[in-house]
């Protein structure tokens, strides 16, 4: 049973290096559905309606919904093209712990990847990667997708092509909120209009436009309730300072290192300037006073780094 297991999870991951070939294609796929979505929502139903100036009340509802999907949309693809484009954070050449994390790190996630430093065989908490023949930083792991190590990895994300890790998993989170919000905005504003589609009066507009609307709805219901699923895992995620990674390999330790409280936790993602929680950014002052949102070093529980194994 657990050889077969391995075969199967050595099949997906060479499955996901296959998708190293769609690159691009996947950022096209995510700026077709928002271009759908700005056609239904724009220049279909509300753009029209507070040009033509039919109602007070309509113009006002309308001005509401352009303004807001705006500001969201702006945000969804600065969040998005941020985690596109920025590295999610690399070991740096000739890294080589502290002597605090010699003698404390004892992190024992994916050991069968992992073994002794030849430079020290003789301490085995100081982790070592095989593939990328090079130390391992803390919370560090390798990426078989994209072929090397990445600190704090969370995960690979096929529709950002590229690994979320500890220098752009912020931006993903607030593109996952930002991709809510939007989503859910569109669906409650087309949904008008997808109800009319049931009933038996005669619907303006051609059949390029009814079906574009009727498709964005679809479209934007869809991802709205997987990318609540997505968010409230990551929220949760996010409390416990824990990854992906991290939550699936350690979910039989009692108690985390890392755990410093939820609203520690926050910070080791966000930052400490609130300015700036809500954008795809951190303040001068956060990233020279914060190791822990460079990758390198991480706060812990002086009381549980003795228990970890």
């Amino acid at each position: 049973m657990y050889r077969s297991g391995t075969v199967m999870a050595w099949n997906v991951f060479r499955f996901c290096t296959a998708l190293r070939g769609l690159g691009s294609i996947m950022i096209l796929l995510v700026l077709g559905v928002v271009g759908v979505t700005y056609y239904a929502v724009v220049l279909t139903s509300y753009g029209p309606t507070l040009i033509s100036g039919s109602g007070i009340l309509d113009a006002l509802i309308a001005l509401a919904v352009l303004v807001l999907f705006h500001c969201l949309l702006v945000m969804l693809l600065w969040s998005y093209f941020s985690v596109v484009f920025t590295d999610p954070g690399s070991v740096p050449p000739n890294w080589k712990p502290d002597l605090d994390e010699e003698r404390d790190d004892t992190d024992p996630l994916t050991a069968s990847e992992f073994g002794a430093s030849p430079a020290d065989s003789t301490n085995p908490r100081v982790r070592f990667c095989k593939k990328c023949n090079q130390l391992k930083p803390p919370r560090c792991h390798h990426c078989s997708v994209c072929g090397r190590c990445v600190l704090k990895m969370d995960h690979h994300c096929v529709w950002v092509v590229n690994c979320v890790g500890a220098l752009n998993y912020k931006y993903f989170l607030l593109f996952l909120f930002y991709t809510f919000l939007e989503t859910t905005l569109v669906t409650l504003a087309l949904l008008p209009q997808f109800i009319a589609f049931f009933s038996d009066g005669e619907i303006p507009g051609t059949p390029g436009t009814l079906a574009t609307t009727f498709l964005a709805f679809v479209f934007n219901l869809a991802f709205a309730l997987s990318v609540l699923g997505f968010l409230i895992m990551h929220i949760s995620l996010v409390a416990g300072n824990t990854t992906t990674i991290e939550a699936y390999e350690k979910k039989t330790t009692p108690k985390w290192r890392y755990d410093l409280g939820r609203k520690r936790n926050f910070e080791q993602v966000f930052g400490l300037d609130k300015h700036y929680w809500f954008i795809p950014s951190y303040s001068e002052e956060d990233l020279r006073r914060m190791p822990a949102l460079h990758g390198l070093e991480y706060p812990s529980k002086p009381e549980l780094e003795s228990q970890e194994f």
